[in-house]
């Protein structure tokens, strides 16, 4: 017999406490952003790690190599933030910002996950782990 499922946390949207819980993970896989204009070739559908239907074509976030484009790491801020949680964004924003890092934060249901440049990725991450210590008060 299967035991029953875990409850889902509730989602936090207090901005101190989301930065406080961000927790936040670095995904060791790089990927890359590519757009397609038509249908993307085939078999790449399967790969992908997100999709955006845009005016322009079709977004993907795909494993490194799977298409040209700049590798890039992925950070999980794994706090479940809500969809009407305010600041999370703004702050890892910021905070990479001051740093010269460039960012590209997809929302998704139960997590952000925030695209860094490859070479910039480890700095990023202890940014990140910076500012949930002081959000923290450590």
């Amino acid at each position: 017999m299967m035991p029953p499922p875990r409850p889902a946390p509730t989602p936090v949207s207090d901005t101190q406490e989301m930065i406080s819980r961000m927790r936040p993970w670095l995904d060791p896989e790089e990927h890359v952003f590519a757009s397609f204009a038509g249908p993307p070739p085939a078999g790449l559908d399967y790969r992908a790690l997100a999709t955006f239907r845009e005016e322009e074509g079709l977004s993907m976030i795909l494993p490194e190599g799977a298409a040209p484009g700049l590798p890039m790491r992925r950070i999980i801020l794994r706090v479940h933030s809500s969809l009407k949680g305010v600041g999370l964004t703004a702050a890892v924003a910021s905070a990479l910002a001051e740093a010269g890092i460039a960012c590209n934060v997809v929302a998704a249901f139960h997590h952000d996950h925030v695209f860094i440049p490859a070479e910039q990725a480890d700095e990023a991450l202890t940014i990140l782990l910076d500012l949930q210590a002081a959000a923290s008060g450590e």
